[in-house]
């Protein structure tokens, strides 16, 4: 009766036999990519369809401080009667507070979609994780235009005027959109990070007032005392206000538009990465 022996393969210096690795988003061309975004752009907006009052914030949020500015603070910061002087100086200014408060948004809301296991579904697919998160600022760029176009319709109606070329206005609008995509990952890096969405609206406020109240949104730097004259003089936010305002009253723009784009490239250039890494590596 023969015997069969087995012998084992000798382990090699190397180790194991690698496991071979998922797809990953490095093999996903470009043409893929933006499809992955398509679709997530369209599930988002679909949920927005479905809940109506998540677009509470941006039908009303606009009127409500537009109205509140004008008519508590114009009188006092333009003179009695002059409240007209004041709605050109200060809806300029609230576009760029538009994009701040939206982006807020945007951190809470992919805090929860973690909470809800949403985000594990997504990075458990062959997908960018990447256009995970450019889907989400897509859609937060719309409802900000939203935002914008019912603030310009209410200053239309308070007395705003165009001084300038139409096309300053448009660009003044473009300006608000990608410094608002900035900070959009500033938040959404605050919401892969913080543990629940109370503690992002709450380290958010933290960062929006200072940034909000010591710029030149509401009124003018030069009736602050010095010292805060030097932190509004370096705040990102005034250096829109004053783009988006020059634009759109046809005066010179001076450095504030090239001052606002280097603020958003550098922004999105560090926490943009920094986003996408803390999204794959968050358990």
């Amino acid at each position: 009766m023969s015997t069969v022996t087995t012998t084992k393969p000798a382990p090699t210096a190397s180790g194991p036999a690698p496991v071979a690795a998922p797809h990953g988003e490095g093999r996903i061309g470009l043409r893929g990519n933006l499809r992955h975004i398509g679709a997530l752009v369209r599930r988002n907006a679909l949920q927005i369809k479905q809940d109506p009052e998540s677009m509470f914030d941006v039908v009303f949020m606009p009127i409500i401080f537009t109205l509140l500015f004008v008519f508590v603070f114009g009188g006092a910061i333009s003179g009695k009667g002059n409240q007209a002087e004041y709605v050109n100086y200060v809806v300029p200014g609230l576009m760029a507070m538009m994009g701040m408060n939206i982006a807020m948004g945007v951190g809470t809301g992919v805090n929860d979609d973690f909470k809800k296991g949403v985000m594990d579904r997504f990075r458990s697919m062959p997908i960018a994780r990447s256009s995970v998160l450019i889907a989400k600022i897509v859609v937060e760029l719309g409802r900000m235009m939203v935002a914008i176009t019912i603030l310009l319709a209410v200053g239309f109606l308070l007395g705003l005027s165009i001084k300038g070329p139409v096309l300053g206005l448009f660009l003044a609008i473009g300006l608000s959109a990608v410094f608002g995509a900035s900070l959009m990952w500033i938040f959404v890096l605050l919401g892969l990070t913080m543990k629940t969405p109370q503690a992002v609206q709450g380290m958010a406020m933290m960062v929006l007032m200072p940034l909000q109240f010591g710029s030149s949104i509401f009124a003018p730097p030069t009736t602050m005392p010095g010292w805060l004259q030097s932190f509004t003089d370096y705040n990102p936010l005034s250096n829109l206000a004053d783009a988006a305002r020059s634009l759109i009253n046809g005066v010179p723009v001076g450095d504030s538009v090239w001052m606002t784009l280097v603020w958003s490239l550098a922004i999105t250039a560090v926490t943009m990465p920094l986003a996408v890494r803390k999204f794959r590596q968050k358990t």
